[in-house]
């Protein structure tokens, strides 16, 4: 298994290092380019190659984050890696070594989670606990959906506080547009899978976020909730630099 690193002049001479293991390259590199670490995405790759990719991530001491984790998967990780935690709704697994990991935490500003309803939270989680394991404050506030616009009228002056909300709606989608009509920040909505027949598993509702008259309104693909995260964290994060 080797290391390989690459120079380029264009890139201002950034090292990119990455691992090989035949069946993954493992970015090494991508926390330092990018502001946030390589995630493993477990759908698709067996246990084995899960535990391996893991195991050389851990060498290098860092946060370790599995995106779609089942809790059959974190059963055997918990067994191999003792520092392993599980974030049920999520679907997240972490790995971290507290004494040398690297994440910064942030009080000053904090991301707003929204979710138009309760089968939202499940998407909703896995953007609110990627973000916090970035070292993010996060404020939940689920169940506010346009059917009862009064419920997110409440939380008014604690959303218009917020550096970056994250707003997951299903059905028609139409809550992160009255969102972005109510705050000074950018909005990303996260469209879900739930509703009916003609929701078409998140299509209308991704179809109305792209269409926001709100113009701070901007999309994830449907039920992404780490890409919001994500998105969300480095926002928040250059927020907090310009402050």
């Amino acid at each position: 298994m080797k290391k390989f690193r690459v120079n380029s002049r264009r890139e201002n001479s950034r090292i990119f290092v990455y691992q090989d293991l035949e069946f993954a390259k493992l970015d090494f590199s991508r926390e330092r380019r990018q502001n946030f670490p390589e995630a493993i995405y477990c759908p698709g790759k067996s246990i084995e190659q899960i535990i391996k990719i893991v195991a050389n991530l851990k060498k290098e001491n860092r946060l370790i984050l599995l995106t779609r984790a089942e809790q059959k998967i974190y059963r055997v990780i918990k067994r191999k890696f003792s520092q392993a935690k599980y974030y049920k709704l999520a679907k997240i697994i972490t790995v971290t070594n507290r004494v040398t990991c690297n994440v910064k935490r942030v009080t000053k500003n904090f991301i707003a989670i929204i979710t138009a309803g309760t089968s939202d939270i499940p998407v909703a989680e896995e953007a609110a606990v990627t973000a916090e394991v970035l070292g993010n404050k996060v404020e939940r506030i689920y169940d506010v959906g346009v059917a009862g616009i009064h419920r997110l009228l409440s939380y008014k002056d604690k959303i218009v506080t917020a550096s970056v909300v994250i707003v997951c709606a299903g059905m028609e989608g139409a809550l992160p547009s009255i969102v972005g009509g109510l705050v000074p920040c950018p909005v990303i909505g996260v469209p879900t899978s739930v509703g009916y027949g003609s929701s078409f598993q998140g299509m209308t509702a991704l179809f109305t976020m792209l269409n926001s008259c709100s113009a701070n309104v901007c999309c994830v693909n449907i039920d992404d909730g780490f890409g919001a995260g994500v998105i969300a964290h480095l926002i928040n994060k250059k927020t907090i630099q310009t402050d």
